[in-house]
């Protein structure tokens, strides 16, 4: 008999009736693992659960009140008045639309600026050098800093009188600015002010990607005549694609939603003239300043599809372009 066959006879069957047999390689394994994928899961199970009622309670809650006419208090009496909120905010054109602009004028203008930025220092980091440890962990001090505390730092920075800003504009002979204190520099400048901080992301991202490429097409383009700039549009780029769809994907997403530096710098309502205000800015002034929670509730539904548009549309370039 073969060891690793048991032959095993079923009780009260007739005498040589052919006896079953059983694979000790192959049931024991397939055994393990269905108890291995079980036991994952329930221990996946508590986190599964209540990430997802952190999620799914507030969408449900604020999808419940964009179709109320919830004002001055959350548990106040209220009424159903249907579409009219979604109604009221697209037919804004004083404050919902120029948010809706400000929101993806920001959004685009950040996002190809840390984009540009962070693949060149992630081509400049690619090959180790002298000092490279260094370098990296001055590049992620802005990413631990808390965005209140970056907010902060470039209203002193910039400050009209006596921000270091206009004192180097001065020293070099250029004219002084006002920055954050000017309604056409606000926007640029907090542009700016997120390309400082968030380049470093990109950067590590795409420099992750960097060196998971192999090197033989790279080489194999040297060698036939390519010169830098051809090696990195045919070769280096392409093979980039997916790592680069991935990083615009995450940090566009995190740039629409950009809240603190605003709120930070500019105040409720982005400036005087509404100057600064995003979606983000704007219903968070319906909120807590006018109380307007119905209202408010459906600026962010509007506010959540587009983002979700934003993705797909993202993802199904990447894919594209992959």
């Amino acid at each position: 008999m073969s060891t690793t066959e048991v032959s095993t006879a079923t009780p009260g069957s007739p005498a040589g009736a052919p006896a079953r047999t059983t694979d000790s390689r192959t049931r024991a394994p397939r055994t393990f693992e269905q108890a291995n994928r079980r036991l994952k899961w329930a221990m996946l199970a508590p986190a599964l659960v209540f990430v997802g009622a952190m999620i799914i309670f507030p969408l449900i809650f604020t999808l419940n009140l964009s179709f109320t006419d919830a004002f001055g208090a959350v548990n106040a009496k209220k009424g159903y008045v249907g579409l009219q909120n979604f109604a009221d905010a697209l037919s804004d054109t004083r404050r919902f639309w120029p948010a809706a602009q400000r929101t993806v004028v920001f959004t685009i203008g950040a996002v190809i600026l840390e984009t540009v930025f962070g693949l060149g220092l992630a081509m400049l980091m690619r090959k180790p050098f002298r000092g490279m440890r260094w370098v990296r962990t001055i590049l992620i001090i802005p990413l631990l800093t808390t965005p209140v505390a970056i907010g902060i730092l470039w209203l002193l920075i910039l400050d009209p009188t006596n921000g270091i800003a206009n004192h180097l504009l001065a020293a070099v002979g250029l004219p002084q600015q006002e920055f954050l204190g000017s309604v056409g520099q606000s926007l640029p400048t907090l542009m700016l002010i997120d390309v400082w901080q968030w380049t470093p992301m990109m950067t590590l991202l795409l420099l992750a990607g960097l060196t998971t490429l192999p090197e033989e097409p790279e080489e194999a383009s040297r060698m036939d005549g390519a010169n830098s700039w051809q090696r990195f549009r045919y070769v280096i780029l392409p093979m980039l694609g997916p790592t680069l769809a991935t990083a615009l994907v995450l940090r566009s997403v995190d740039a629409l939603k950009t809240f603190d530096i605003l709120y930070t710098t500019k105040g409720a309502g982005g400036g005087s003239d509404f100057e600064a205000e995003t979606l983000n800015v704007y219903s968070y002034g319906l909120t807590f300043d006018y109380q307007e929670y119905g209202l408010a509730s459906a600026v962010l539904v509007l506010f959540s599809l587009f983002i979700i548009g934003v993705v797909v549309l993202l993802r199904r370039r990447g894919r594209k372009s992959a």
